[in-house]
């Protein structure tokens, strides 16, 4: 193509009208509910992310299966938070972790959505692999394909659709009954989980509530919301809009190309007649599951799941044209029929400070300590004259064992090394603290004048689990006032 009718294609698709950006396709001009029949879509993109919904799916079910070292390899219990990862206890104490791991969580996706788009959405994404590899592919073996879908959709309520009604609908719930039992595993474990479907309803109206709670959820999400997660509840296809630059690389049709559009006529020489490589047959909006032209450019409503890239290259098999009317490609690459570069400056520094961030949690998981203790003074508790050289301290203690094993823990003074006593209430030289479990209680520090800095003394407090050395906290002594010696 010339420089002059690139020039030429370029001035048509900006001036191109763009009013279907004022409305979604799941909405009609009415305000109503406009239900889609995406037609099934076939090719080599749609075979792999079935494989990888395969893996994927495989994986969610079989994760809350998984220990390790007895505890789960992950349980997200909010309810009692307690969380487990990889076989790790975190508690409500461990909340610094959960920021650092969210703040890298963000940058992740502006990364990952900078430089690939929605990428995640069409291929990671649990609602679009549910949606599209389980759901969808029920829907097409009982109600056929588009055309056989919108046929059903305007018969009578009688006999056939009232059978296929009520066969999806059931198996639709049924698979949602499950995706709820397992995802009640993931916040309150399987063993929990498994005493609530085992023993006397009645001791579990709450777990069971919350299991038929999470079903209809489920169930009302793909029968009945289905690409409207997507399209207004998920705040991702919004971010696109802020993230994206014309480097990024998104699925985008290539109006370079395939434009002047024209109906199919065989033997014909649609260069010589002006005509691009696009027949104008509709079939990337056909089996689009969000209703859209990817023609008309980006869309928050894209999420890139391919579709339509399969199905145009089965039609530009059919046409002898090459495929890669529609492709994975950035709007530079596009419009400059160059090969462009994904690691932009942008793109760069935001890697930067994820390595960053990323170093910085790794640490932390790695220096994280099995104990956190607490020592307070007791509130209100004046100071204790023991004689004439001693005084004494009484303070409440707070010992959290975040491993999955009992520990029994002992209290020793660091420093100041000598001239301090330390006794724990009831005289009990050690501590014994269940697994993932909470113990407190009371010790008292005894402190010679000689030993203190001022009416306030820094106190080091080791935690040892017989001669280790677990954790140390710092705590301080109140004394009476000292006059200063000359």
């Amino acid at each position: 193509m010339s420089s002059k009718d690139t020039e030429e294609v370029l001035k048509e698709t900006l001036e191109m009208d763009q009013s279907f950006r004022d409305s979604v396709g799941t909405i009609n001009a009415e305000g109503e509910r406009n239900f889609l029949f995406p037609k099934k879509p076939k090719g080599r993109y749609t075979d792999r992310r079935q494989m990888m919904s395969y893996v994927l799916l495989a994986i969610f079910f079989a994760i809350p299966f998984i220990t390790i070292g007895g505890q789960p390899f992950l349980m997200l219990n909010v309810l009692e938070r307690k969380f487990v990862i990889f076989g790790q206890i975190f508690w409500p104490e461990d909340f610094f972790i959960f920021v650092i791991a969210m703040i890298i969580g963000i940058l992740f996706v502006a990364v990952f959505t900078v430089a690939f788009g929605r990428l995640f959405c069409g291929w990671v994404c649990p609602q679009t692999i549910f949606m599209e590899h389980v759901f969808r592919r029920i829907e097409y073996w009982i109600d056929g394909d588009r055309n056989q879908q919108l046929r059903l959709k305007r018969m009578p309520w009688k006999g056939e659709k009232i059978r296929k009604r009520v066969l999806k609908n059931g198996i639709f719930y049924l698979i949602s009954f499950s995706i709820a039992n397992f995802f009640l595993m993931y916040i309150i474990g399987k063993e929990a989980w498994w005493e609530i479907v085992s023993d006397n309803p009645a001791d579990h109206l709450g777990g069971l509530s919350g299991m038929f709670i999470f079903s209809a959820v489920f169930f009302f999400v793909f029968a009945w919301f289905r690409e409207q997660a997507c399209i207004i509840v998920c705040p991702y296809g919004r971010l696109q809009g802020a993230l994206l630059d014309r480097n990024s690389i998104v699925i985008a049709y290539d109006y370079l190309r395939g434009e002047k559009r024209a109906k199919f006529r065989k033997s014909e020489d649609r260069e010589a007649a002006g005509k691009g490589d696009c027949i104008d047959c509709n079939q990337c909006v056909d089996v689009c599951p969000t209703g859209i032209d990817i023609r008309n450019g980006t869309q928050l409503e894209c999420t890139n799941c391919t579709a339509c890239i399969d199905a145009c290259d089965n039609i530009m098999d059919k046409t002898n044209k090459p495929r890669g009317l529609i492709r994975y490609d950035s709007e530079n690459n596009i419009a400059s029929g160059n090969s462009g570069k994904v690691l932009t400056g942008r793109v760069k520094a935001y890697i930067a400070i994820l390595t960053v961030l990323l170093s910085l949690f790794a640490y932390l998981l790695v220096s994280r300590a099995n104990v956190e203790a607490i020592f307070l003074r007791l509130p209100g508790q004046p100071l204790v004259k023991v004689d004439e050289n001693t005084y004494s301290n009484a303070y409440n203690f707070k010992l959290l064992n975040k491993t999955a094993e009992d520990k029994v823990y002992s209290f020793r003074v660091i420093s100041p090394e000598e001239g301090i006593v330390l006794k724990t209430a009831g005289e009990k030289e050690t501590i014994n603290v269940s697994a993932s479990d909470l113990a407190q209680g009371a010790v008292i520090l005894y402190l010679d004048t000689d030993q203190m800095t001022g009416m306030t003394t820094d106190i080091e407090i080791g935690i040892y689990e017989g001669e280790l050395l677990v954790e140390e906290i710092s705590t301080s002594f109140t004394g009476p006032f000292i006059k200063p010696k000359k």
